[in-house]
């Protein structure tokens, strides 16, 4: 007797998948950012409560608010974030022959710049203010510069190894200090009093967002 057998359904382009991914993100950016915008009571109260208690917890542990100023000020900085994505980039260069793949990766990191500042301006967002801070941070506040750029740049390293097959132990390696970076950094802003969690929020989705769109360009565009 035949048995037919049952093949499994084929799996989606992987640009397709960054594509769909992209447009989830992208709704959930927009919402947020028209909550944020119309200054909608329910997300204000959630952000003044999770600052309030935040900040008092910072200023009753001082050794582990001066830990997290160094995290958030040297190691998390986007400047150190965009060192990093730069190496990368001269590594593709030198060791792939990889131009097109390096200059992508230069030119997403840009955009994610280019984002932060259009809507930190568009926006005007205030940060906490507090009469005791224990950190300060300049211009607007909506999204978080540093949330953003850390998922920017760790979402883009972390797509380039897989692409390029590393081994199992840099994966996941790459993986946990990947993950450590882009939520250490959102929550070590929201303890310093430099931002709300709505900004972090916003930082992390539109940082995300970016990463799918850039992978969506790979896949469909590259040479």
């Amino acid at each position: 007797m035949h048995t037919t057998s049952v093949d499994s359904p084929p799996r989606p382009p992987e640009h397709r998948t960054a594509a769909r991914a992209t447009g989830v993100l992208a709704l959930c950016s927009v919402l947020l950012l028209v909550l944020v915008v119309a200054e909608w009571h329910p997300l204000l109260t959630v952000d003044g409560d999770i600052a309030d208690t935040t900040h008092g917890w910072a200023v009753d542990e001082p050794g582990l608010t001066h830990v997290f100023r160094i995290l958030s000020d040297w190691i998390w900085d986007p400047w150190a974030m965009r060192l990093l994505a730069a190496v990368a980039a001269i590594w593709l260069v030198w060791r792939r022959n990889a131009r097109w793949t390096a200059l992508w990766l230069v030119a997403t990191c840009a955009l994610g710049t280019l984002v932060q500042q259009v809507l930190k301006a568009a926006v005007g967002r205030e940060r906490p203010v507090w009469p005791d801070p224990v950190d300060t941070a300049h211009f607007a506040a909506f999204p978080s510069g540093h949330a953003l750029t850390a998922t920017v740049v760790c979402g883009l390293l972390l797509w380039l190894l897989h692409h390029y097959g590393a081994g199992r132990t840099l994966w996941f390696t790459a993986m946990a200090l990947a993950v450590l970076s882009v939520v250490g950094v959102g929550l070590t802003r929201i303890w310093l009093g430099v931002h709300w969690p709505s900004d972090v929020l916003g930082g992390w989705l539109l940082g995300a967002m970016l990463v799918t769109l850039a992978v969506t360009v790979h896949q469909r565009y590259r040479p």
